[in-house]
């Protein structure tokens, strides 16, 4: 087995170090975060790191690298407080990776790509049609990361739209049945194709 030490890092090609840092942490989350802008521009972006902050109140999170560049999804959620979180399927895993391409804010990524934007119960931000689970998020805070300029942004879950048969019957959503993608790293895409589950663990 090969040992990376932090010194080597800092000597490889900066490529090469993103794809490995990105990767070595495991699969993450595929998201599409739907915005709409102040002027009524519509944003689409992909997002793989959406993770749960808690449930009681329901609270996602995501990860916003530093804007001392524009980010529009940032901006725009800022700038209205709502934003919407769409699952990823092996659809339209080209669509949603082309989301990543550094369009001007007056672009709206639905228009550069397959991906149809659509509105449910008078939300104003965007969902993304087709996919097979829609949140509609309202900003709560977020938090500076000193470390290395990153803000973890915090919203409020305030509706899901999922297909019934994707629930069991304890609640448990079945992404594997909905053909959900993970990321691995920057750009590369999987779909799980098992899920086992072991249930509530108590001391033997």
């Amino acid at each position: 087995m090969t040992y990376i030490s932090n010194e080597q890092l800092d000597t490889f090609h900066h490529i090469y170090r993103i794809n490995l840092i990105n990767s070595c942490s495991g699969y993450k989350s595929a998201n599409l975060l739907g915005t709409k802008s102040e002027h009524g521009i519509e944003n689409v972006a992909v997002f793989s790191s959406v993770t749960h902050i808690g449930s009681n109140p329901p609270l996602l999170g995501f990860i916003c690298r530093p804007t001392t560049v524009m980010r529009h999804t940032y901006e725009n959620i800022k700038s209205t407080g709502f934003y919407t979180i769409n699952h990823i399927h092996e659809d339209i895993l080209k669509d949603a990776h082309h989301t990543s391409a550094k369009y001007d804010s007056d672009i709206s990524e639905f228009d550069k790509t397959g991906l149809l934007s659509e509105y449910k119960n008078e939300f104003q931000a965007p969902f993304v049609k087709n996919t097979p689970l829609q949140i509609a998020m309202e900003f709560v805070e977020e938090y500076h990361i000193k470390a290395n300029d990153t803000l973890l942004v915090i919203g409020k879950i305030l509706g899901l739209h999922v297909d019934d048969s994707f629930i069991t019957d304890d609640g448990f959503i079945d992404l594997v049945k909905a053909n959900v993608a993970t990321i691995n790293g920057l750009d590369g895409y999987a779909v799980p194709k098992t899920n086992e589950r072991f249930g509530y663990q108590r001391p033997q």
